[in-house]
C-alpha cells in the first residue's frame, strides 16, 4: 500500500484547482489524484461550456495565479440586465456602482480546464492516477484505503470526493445524493450578435425557464437557454438561420441582431445535494456535493468556495488532525449554511420566473422595477452575483 496525505477523486475543475492551490499553500503535502478519463483525451468537466466567476472567485483564484492561466480565454461582466420576458419589469446592475473593474468574468472550460491540469502536473509531490477508478474504499482508524480497478491500493488521511454530480464514488462511503429532476433542460451554444456585446449580460426570464447571455472571448455569447426538453431538441436540429431567428423571437432585440451559432448541446437540470458534506476522513466538494439550476451561474463559484474553505483547513491542520473526526465535521459544519442558502435561493428563482401566474408575474415586474429605481434594493442582487455574501 502506498500512503499519502491526501487522495482527490476526480480531476476536473474542481480537483483540478484544488490540488493546484494545496500544491501551493502545502508543498510538502503528499497528494494522488485519481481521475477516470486519460489527461490527453476528452474530459466531460472539460466541455464546450462556459461558467461565470464571480468576482469574489476570481480575486481567490488571482492570489494563487489560477486566473492568469483563464485570462486568455476570459470576459469580463461589466452590465447585468434582469427582465421578465412579455412584462414590464427589469433592472440594470454596472461595475463602476460598486468600485470594480468587472462584476465577475465568464471562462470557456476546456481551455481552462486543460491548463489547470497541466499546471498540476507541474509539481513533484503529486501523482495522477489515471485512468482510473475508485473500486472499493475500506476505513481504518488513521486513514482509508482507496482502492483502485487497477488493483493499487492508497492510504490517505484524507479522501476528498470531487468526481461530479453523478460520483461513483459517494456511494462506497456511504453518502446519498437525492436528486429532483427540474421540467427543465438547459440548451448551451455560443452565439454571435451584430455589434458585439461590448461586455453586457443578459438574465432573460420566460414562464417555460431562464434565457442567460453570457458574454465571452471573440465578441460571443455564451447561450443558456431553458426551457422543456422536447422544444430545446427540437431546436437543437434546426438549422442555424432558423435557430436564430427562434432565438430572436423568443429573447427580443435586447441584446442586439443574433447572426451566428455554433454548435448546440442539451443536458437535464436537477436539483440535488448529498445528504452529507462528511463521513469517515472523507469530505465531498463541488458538484458531488450538490447540483443546482444554472439560473444564477453560481455553480462553480460554491464549488469554489468549497475549495477555499478545505484548504484553508488542510493548510492549517497537522499530521494527527489532518482528516480526523473534528476536521470533516468541522469543515461539513462550516459549508452547510451557505450550501443551503444558494441551493434554496436558485431553487426558489426557478419556481418564482419559470410561473405563468399573473399574480406573480405582477409581483415579479414590480420587484424588478423596485429594484432599478432604488440602489439599496439592488444590493443584495449585485452582492449574489459578485460572491461577496
Amino acid at each position: 500500500m502506498q500512503h499519502t496525505d491526501v487522495v482527490i477523486v476526480g480531476g476536473g475543475l474542481v480537483g483540478s484547482t484544488l490540488a493546484n492551490i494545496l500544491m501551493q499553500q502545502c508543498p510538502k503535502l503528499s497528494i494522488a489524484v485519481i481521475e477516470a478519463h486519460e489527461l490527453q483525451s476528452y474530459h466531460p468537466s472539460f466541455d464546450d461550456r462556459c461558467i461565470a466567476l464571480a468576482a469574489d472567485s476570481v480575486a481567490y483564484l488571482q492570489q494563487h495565479q489560477l486566473f492568469d492561466i483563464a485570462v486568455d480565454y476570459a470576459s469580463a461582466i461589466k452590465h447585468v440586465q434582469v427582465s421578465d420576458r412579455g412584462h414590464f419589469g427589469k433592472t440594470q446592475i454596472h461595475h463602476h456602482d460598486y468600485q470594480l473593474d468587472a462584476l465577475g468574468y465568464v471562462v470557456e472550460v476546456r481551455p481552462w480546464g486543460q491548463r489547470l491540469t497541466h499546471a498540476a502536473k507541474e509539481h513533484s509531490q503529486l501523482a495522477w492516477h489515471c485512468p482510473s477508478r475508485v473500486s472499493d474504499i475500506t476505513l481504518h482508524a488513521d486513514y482509508n484505503c482507496v482502492t483502485l480497478d487497477c488493483g493499487t491500493q492508497l492510504g490517505a488521511k484524507l479522501v476528498v470526493i470531487a468526481d461530479g454530480a453523478q460520483s461513483p464514488t459517494r456511494s462506497l462511503v456511504h453518502i446519498d445524493f437525492p436528486t429532483t429532476q427540474y421540467e427543465q433542460h438547459a440548451l448551451i451554444a455560443n452565439v454571435q450578435v451584430q455589434g458585439g456585446h461590448h461586455h453586457h449580460a443578459f438574465e432573460r426570464f420566460t414562464e417555460h425557464g431562464p434565457i442567460a447571455l453570457l458574454p465571452m472571448s471573440q465578441n460571443r455569447y455564451s447561450l443558456v437557454w431553458c426551457d422543456n426538453p422536447h422544444k430545446l431538441h427540437t431546436m437543437q436540429q434546426l438549422s442555424a438561420a432558423e435557430f436564430t431567428a427562434a432565438l430572436q423571437q423568443e429573447f427580443g432585440y435586447r441584446a442586439g441582431l443574433f447572426t451566428q451559432v455554433g454548435e448546440r448541446s442539451v443536458y437535464p437540470l436537477s436539483f440535488g445535494q448529498a445528504q452529507s458534506l462528511s463521513s469517515h476522513r472523507t469530505v465531498v466538494i463541488g458538484n458531488a456535493a450538490h447540483a443546482i439550476h444554472p439560473i444564477a451561474g453560481q455553480g462553480f463559484n460554491l464549488g469554489l468556495r468549497d475549495i477555499k474553505e478545505l484548504a484553508q483547513r488542510i493548510r492549517y491542520a497537522d499530521a494527527h488532525s489532518l482528516g480526523n473526526y473534528h476536521f470533516t465535521q468541522g469543515y461539513s459544519r462550516a459549508r452547510l449554511n451557505d450550501v443551503r442558502r444558494v441551493m434554496q435561493l436558485t431553487d426558489s428563482l426557478v419556481r418564482l420566473f419559470s410561473n405563468g401566474s399573473r399574480t406573480l408575474a405582477l409581483g415579479r415586474s414590480v420587484g424588478l422595477s423596485a429594484m432599478q429605481l432604488c440602489s439599496s434594493l439592488r444590493q443584495p442582487l449585485a452582492k449574489q452575483l459578485m460572491g461577496f455574501n
